[in-house]
């Protein structure tokens, strides 16, 4: 009844090369999966952070659990999922050409006083959406806006006319 098995506990029973190519190819196929999501629909929080959150949890989950054999596959998830996040974010930081990757580009959403109708469809963005976030932002008329864009990481930024 108190017997623990300590070989199960941390002897994996996969290969750590295969759970190393798990956790790539997984980890992977989300990031790109997520960065072409809407960022409206990402939040305050960067692509890679919350993929990494959502894995981990889930590769932690599943060594608590025993879904794993053993805890040693767990960690080497974890340690797969941390690795990938950090070498995206370095590589989106010091080359140029990926840095779509890592964080969506801005997309004007009214440019002087003219709304941009098409960006906010493609965005998901309704009319009434918009104007809420203008009055945050002291903005009674659309005309009185010089630049309203939706930001990579989801929020809305609004440029006042002169």
């Amino acid at each position: 009844m108190w017997t623990i098995n300590w070989t199960e506990i941390f002897i994996p029973s996969a290969s750590i090369a295969e759970i190393m190519i798990r956790g790539t190819i997984m980890y992977l196929f989300l990031f790109l999966a997520l960065r072409f999501v809407s960022s409206r629909q990402v939040g305050q929080l960067g692509i890679s952070d919350v993929l990494v959150i959502v894995v981990i949890a889930d590769a932690s989950q599943n060594a608590f659990a025993g879904e794993y054999r053993s805890i040693t596959e767990g960690v080497m998830l974890v340690l797969v999922i941390i690795f990938w996040n950090y070498i995206i974010n370095f590589l989106s930081h010091r080359v140029p050409g990926l840095r779509f990757l890592a964080s969506a580009p801005a997309v004007p959403l009214i440019s002087r006083g003219v709304l941009d109708r098409r960006n906010m469809r493609a965005n998901l963005i309704t009319l009434e959406e918009l104007e809420s976030h203008l009055r945050q932002h002291g903005v009674e008329k659309i005309a009185d806006v010089k630049r309203a864009m939706l930001e990579g990481d989801g929020s809305i930024s609004v440029v006042k006319a002169a």
